[in-house]
């Protein structure tokens, strides 16, 4: 194996952030292979993603929005002769619309692996039980066109920059500490939680002497202030910060005793550390999208109140899953 391409249509930080498991597993059973990420959207991987030293090489074909725009149909092969590499020896394509996965396929390649129309584009043919879980399906893909015994490998923290964790270290020194990710980053998914109810759970948690902590980008001003002002003891750790980073936010995670958050981008920096977490979803599929283990609870209103509309969580459902934590 000398070349093998990673491609992923999905565009948040999230997305890039659950492949870790996935390319560390690749890495470590393929050390001989360079590996390319090719996104259809910004490449998380350079830039913000750096600092948890996740190395992977960019196929920059110019073509915006990979996959989804039929004429990069014609355009892929012409376009990735010029990228000075012969052929990819694996390409594995992380979606299933079918328009994307022909396009990808017009790239020169051995091997395919897809999960398009239930692994039916991939090069061999193979069989694959689907269980909603890709990264566990793309293992067990290349365990069957390789004959390998690959497994899952979980993201290393300690992989990360020590400063962050000693900036955490500074501006949660203390206990009792519950983090709060409130925002959303697809706008095209309406899967935020009312800031009202947030405010009747924080006086909640007041009475057990924990502290509100809540993840707001710097830029958004507006909502710091509104919350600080419906939420008087209220800290924002990464405002009082000159670091910026996912991985600081990962650092930060350590010293919550636990966190509540809608799917989005910040759940999966939090996830990391695997601390406990409840996690509401409503739109979203939580089998796609959910950390896997045992601290993390899972509210879905579709499974509670069968409806997409994550309002009709209530305040009472987060405080029963949070007696599940014995730090509340």
């Amino acid at each position: 194996m000398k070349n093998i391409l990673i491609y992923n249509s999905g565009g948040g930080l999230g997305d890039s952030i659950q492949l870790f498991p996935l390319i560390l597993t690749l890495k470590k059973n393929f050390e001989q292979a360079e590996f390319y990420y090719l996104g259809a959207h910004e490449n998380h991987f350079l830039g913000s993603l750096e600092d948890y030293k996740i190395n992977i090489k960019t196929l920059d074909l110019g073509l915006k929005y990979f996959g989804f725009r039929l004429w990069h149909f014609f355009a892929a092969k012409n376009k990735f002769e010029k990228c000075n590499i012969e052929k990819f020896d694996l390409i594995i394509d992380l979606q299933s619309k079918i328009r994307n996965t022909l396009i990808l396929k017009r790239i020169p390649h051995k091997y395919f692996i897809s999960p398009a129309l239930n692994y039916g584009f991939s090069k061999p043919k193979i069989k694959i039980e689907k269980n909603g879980k890709l990264n566990d399906e793309i293992i067990s893909a290349i365990n069957a066109v390789f004959n390998k015994d690959c497994k899952l490998i979980d993201y290393d923290v300690s992989k990360i920059d020590r400063k962050f964790e000693d900036e955490a270290k500074k501006l949660l020194p203390s206990k009792n500490y519950v983090g709060f990710s409130i925002t959303q980053g697809n706008i095209y998914r309406k899967k935020e939680w009312s800031l009202d109810n947030i405010v009747i759970l924080c006086e909640k948690l007041k009475q057990f002497n924990k502290v509100p902590v809540f993840f707001i980008e710097k830029k958004n001003q507006s909502l710091k202030k509104k919350i600080e002002n419906m939420v008087p003891n209220s800290l924002f750790p990464e405002h009082e910060s000159d670091l910026s980073s996912p991985a600081f936010v990962t650092c930060l995670a350590k010293r919550l005793d636990f966190v509540i958050s809608i799917d989005n981008g910040v759940m999966h920096m939090l996830s990391l550390n695997k601390i406990p977490m409840i996690i509401l979803f409503g739109p979203t599929d939580p089998k796609k999208f959910a950390p896997t283990y045992n601290k993390s609870i899972i509210l879905d209103s579709k499974k509670i109140y069968n409806t997409s509309d994550i309002s009709k969580i209530t305040v009472e459902d987060v405080l029963q899953a949070a007696k599940q934590f014995s730090n509340f």
